[in-house]
């Protein structure tokens, strides 16, 4: 019988849960210190109770960075068994959670057969639900049917919701005032800007605030405090719209925080690549050290096709400066829904970033996969190189395909008999070295 109700309740109250036990031993880290990380809200671990798959993991500047993948069916594309393809894909390549944007189609079951099989945090965005749920206009929809796809949601299994609680009527005013190039980006965000232009009520997100904290400290769901105002080019970065919402969700953050339910803080989203770094300082200032979740961030605007690299650019800086969960970016952002083989694409390029970003900030353990892969390269050993890649299949695929030589085939098709390594290894062993 649970004595507590969150991670977060458990931590503060000194109950050593499954979950803490399972990510302190992942994260090389003593469990006390990691309870009081949870206590503070510093590490959410997202575990709804409902979520039996579950192989729980931290999110947290101190920890290794997780990696997001976006997920669901469209309009366009409605195939639901490619959509748990891309799932399987996206675990067996180490993605630590799957969030469902699914925007067409009979979503329930889908989400369902995530949480009773999936075992990497789910999180989703209920205000995408809510028009699917009801087969109804946005403005037709109330208040209280919002809070109700939340709670289904939540009895789902879902671990973390993302909501754009940060939003308000003034936020109206200021977009039509500041005179953005992007306006809002945020798909969330702008369903939730046009019902209150169409309804001109508040925000039900941020009005009923306490109501949803209710709902998600009775099944440990995790807020994500979604960034409706990310900047969606560079030229919006770091603005007034965004920088007021991001004030917001720190006041939204202390107020989970004193109901015990964790909470995660999303941000940018399009920003210089000189801006990265400040955007998580101020973030970490603001809201306190909860974690954040950035998208990307993208630092520059032109590369359609190749925005996992733009990607994984900035999330390698935004990790590094204290960014903790990178949501992954793939080619196919701005033109289309991702294939499978997008999918792996973005997941690789975001693993890179979190990678490197992990390494920088000094994770125990996090080099020594790196360091494995140099001596197995030292002494030429091809099979344990691939052990040590990211992508072994590809790694051996480009290989295989571009074969040296019999007479030098421990090497590779590049450089052939003038391999350094080789010449090195033969020089060092005092043996003759045979260019030609």
């Amino acid at each position: 019988m649970r004595n507590y109700t969150t991670q977060m309740d458990a931590a503060r109250k000194g109950i050593l849960t499954p979950e803490i036990k399972t990510v302190a031993e992942k994260e090389h880290m003593e469990t006390d210190k990691l309870m009081k990380l949870v206590a503070e809200g510093k590490v959410a671990i997202c575990a709804n109770k409902n979520h039996k798959a579950l192989n729980p993991e931290g999110v947290g500047s101190m920890l290794r960075t997780k990696i997001n993948v976006n997920l669901g069916v469209s309009r366009d594309c409605k195939d639901y068994n490619i959509e748990m393809q891309k799932v399987m894909s996206a675990v067996e390549l180490g993605a630590e959670a799957i969030m469902d944007l699914s925007s067409h189609g009979d979503t329930q079951p889908f989400r369902r057969k995530l949480t009773s099989e999936c075992p990497a945090m789910i999180g989703t965005v209920p205000v995408y639900d809510s028009v699917i749920h009801y087969q109804r206009d946005l403005a037709t929809l109330t208040a209280q049917d919002f809070l109700d796809v939340i709670r289904m949601h939540a009895e789902d299994g879902v671990d973390f919701v993302t909501l754009h609680c940060g939003i308000t009527r003034k936020t109206i005013e200021q977009i039509k005032k500041h005179k953005r190039k992007m306006n809002i980006v945020s798909r969330g965000g702008s369903l939730v800007f046009a019902w209150m232009s169409m309804t001109g009520e508040e925000n039900p997100f941020y009005e009923y605030y306490d109501e949803i904290l209710d709902i998600c400290e009775e099944y440990d769901v995790t807020i994500s405090l979604g960034d409706a105002c990310r900047p969606g080019c560079l030229a919006d970065a770091t603005d007034v719209c965004q920088i007021e919402e991001l004030v917001r969700l720190g006041e939204l953050t202390k107020r989970a925080w004193d109901h015990n339910v964790q909470v995660m803080v999303e941000g940018p989203g399009h920003v210089p690549l000189d801006q990265v770094a400040a955007n998580m300082k101020v973030q970490q200032t603001i809201c306190m050290g909860a974690p954040f979740y950035v998208l990307g961030p993208i630092v520059t605007d032109i590369a359609p096709g190749y925005d996992h690299i733009t990607s994984a650019i900035g999330g390698a800086v935004a990790a590094m400066n204290g960014a903790s969960f990178l949501c992954y970016v793939t080619p196919a952002e701005h033109l289309a829904l991702p294939n499978v083989e997008d999918t792996k694409q973005g997941i690789i390029a975001s693993k890179i970033a979190a990678h490197a970003a992990d390494i920088a900030k000094g994770i125990p353990g996090a080099r020594d996969i790196d360091d494995k892969m140099a001596d197995a390269r030292r002494v030429l050993d091809w099979d344990a190189q691939f052990e040590c890649a990211l992508d072994p299949e590809t790694a051996k695929a480009i290989r295989d395909s571009r074969k040296p030589e019999d007479d030098h085939s421990d090497t590779c098709s590049m450089c052939g008999k003038f391999c350094a390594v080789r010449s090195m290894n033969k020089a060092l062993a005092g043996e003759y070295i045979d260019i030609l």
